[in-house]
């Protein structure tokens, strides 16, 4: 809009920045954090493990809800405002977390906090693109990109060396200080640009007419969809009525929230989702890069520490942090990454990023059951490295050639592909890894057969170690049981093994994959604005 033209804030860029990163990174962390806490959580509360998984559950759902929403409600309240009501609703529902007598309670006042945290990433993301000018938009990202990817590789130790040491309950309340410093220095830093105030004070005139039927069918549709991935393998997906039935649900919803929302538009109204960005080749390109990244990241971030878990024996701190150096070399990389924005076409860089993240997991297929810790570690770092040049890159490209008033518009729809893509990404793969573990087992058992040699020997050697190993068997029968039951054991561990090649050497071929469709995107020459405005 014209009343955008030559805007500046009148604080400083870089202090508005790390402002507004602080409340996204105590977000971003608090999804990560309450994993590794959930025994704990279940056994404070006298619940089962299943019932206190709901505590993540819950939290997502709200999430979901709100994030796509978040630039709606924004154009009707302010985006400061919103921001603001946002960290507190967080804030306070952080504590109430803390302070649940039941798991009823805590559930709830779980699903205020996901509603809270859905509107921090968009709209930080948003200011940060209206503060800064679009050459220097990559170093801002950069330092976002720090928060939204290295939290969580650290709130699982954090959340393990916290649990261990104090109470469950405590990382619920080291929220509450953080807010709020959120909530001081927003109110003094982050200001409404000219084109928000308008079209706050234009909607104020019309009055409060919002979108009620599209903000039902969001919440229906998301809401069904995240339960859908957290619940699916767990209650085996189609065969179970309930998922079944959420399934419906969220299909019959999703493609009425579309045709509702294309009918808003053509009738000229503010829909809840602006689905007229798709139209945009680089925007909608952007779109599925970061569902991707989603994937790869929350993917990987649950597949490492279960499996150091289930098959090498970690403790949750130990699991953490093998983790948390590859958190630590992506912050180390963000402020490179926001350097290179302005000097090297993005395009390249984000296939870059996906050609080490491929190559990190085709390295990564050389995992074994004796893999010492610091081996995994390393290969984390690998992996890092190169989702270090995905995330700046793809989100400074999906603001191109997109009106500045639509910023928030953007945001919230690149945050719900990260979101969404990381809750496929690991249903996706937790039931890849049963279904392979199963297929596996079958194929291996096939060996375990009497008429085999190598498996009869093996059976022998075993039976007789037992018999004579300090009396462990008392009869052949015995240590002939005790042997098959051995050679059984290391079958699962086996087959288990295989799944997670299986899964790894999937995420290797789509990170591959997804390299062509970078070039769909506009050029833009180093150096040079992106034409948004």
């Amino acid at each position: 809009m014209g009343t955008d033209a030559g805007w500046k804030p009148k604080h400083n860029q870089w202090a508005i920045a790390l402002t507004v990163t602080l409340a996204t990174f105590m977000e971003v962390l608090d999804t990560s954090i309450a994993n590794v806490a959930l025994p704990h959580i279940a056994g404070g509360l006298g619940a089962s493990q299943d019932q206190a998984t709901w505590v993540l559950t819950s939290y997502l759902v709200a999430n979901a809800i709100v994030l796509p929403a978040s630039a709606y409600l924004t154009t009707f309240i302010g985006r400061k405002r919103f921001y603001m009501i946002c960290v507190l609703l967080f804030g306070v529902s952080s504590m109430l977390c803390g302070l649940a007598p039941s798991l009823p309670l805590l559930i709830f006042f779980r699903v205020l906090q996901g509603a809270g945290g859905g509107g921090l990433q968009p709209s930080e993301q948003a200011i940060l693109a209206d503060t800064f000018e679009p050459k220097k938009r990559g170093h801002a990202f950069a330092i976002y990109g720090m928060a939204v990817v290295a939290a969580p590789a650290i709130g699982p130790t954090l959340g393990g060396w916290i649990t261990d040491n104090f109470t469950w309950r405590w990382i619920f309340f080291i929220n509450v200080p953080i807010a709020i410093l959120s909530l001081f220095l927003t109110s003094r830093l982050v200001e409404d640009p000219p084109h928000i105030v308008h079209e706050v004070k234009e909607n104020r005139k019309h009055g409060l007419n919002l979108d009620f039927i599209g903000f039902g069918l969001l919440g229906l549709g998301f809401g069904s969809l995240e339960f859908i991935m957290d619940k699916g393998q767990e209650d085996d997906w189609f065969g179970s009525r309930i998922i079944t039935t959420f399934i419906v649900l969220c299909v019959i919803s999703l493609a009425a929230l579309i045709l509702y929302e294309l009918w808003q538009i053509r009738r000229r109204r503010k829909p809840i989702l602006d689905l007229t960005l798709f139209k945009n080749r680089t925007f909608a390109t952007s779109f599925g890069l970061m569902f991707i990244l989603g994937i790869a990241l929350f993917g990987t971030t649950v597949l490492i520490p279960q499996f150091v878990q289930t098959l090498l024996g970690y403790t949750a701190e130990r699991a953490g942090l093998v983790i948390s150096p590859g958190g630590f070399v992506i912050m180390a990389l963000m402020p490179m990454v926001g350097f290179l924005i302005s000097r090297v076409d993005p395009r390249y860089m984000i296939v870059f990023g996906f050609s080490i993240t491929c190559a990190a997991l085709c390295v990564m297929h050389t995992l074994d059951l004796q893999v010492s810790y610091s081996y995994i570690a390393w290969l984390r770092v690998f992996q890092a490295s190169g989702l270090a040049f995905l995330f700046v890159p793809i989100n400074t490209l999906s603001y191109t050639d997109i009106p500045r008033q639509k910023n928030n518009d953007v945001s919230g729809l690149i945050n719900l592909a990260r979101n969404v893509g990381g809750s496929v990404g690991t249903s996706f793969l937790t039931t890849t890894l049963a279904r392979r573990e199963q297929f596996h087992q079958d194929r291996l058992s096939m060996y375990m057969l009497e008429q085999n040699h190598n498996f009869a020997a093996r059976v022998r050697g075993l039976s007789g170690y037992f018999s004579h190993s300090g009396g462990v068997a008392s009869s052949a029968a015995q240590a002939n049981h005790l042997a098959m039951g051995s050679l059984y054991n290391q079958l699962l561990r086996q087959a288990a093994m295989l799944s997670y090649l299986d899964v790894i050497a999937l995420l290797a071929a789509t990170s591959a994959a997804v390299i062509p469709l970078v070039f769909l995107m506009k050029k833009r020459p180093p150096g040079a604005e992106a034409a948004m405005h």
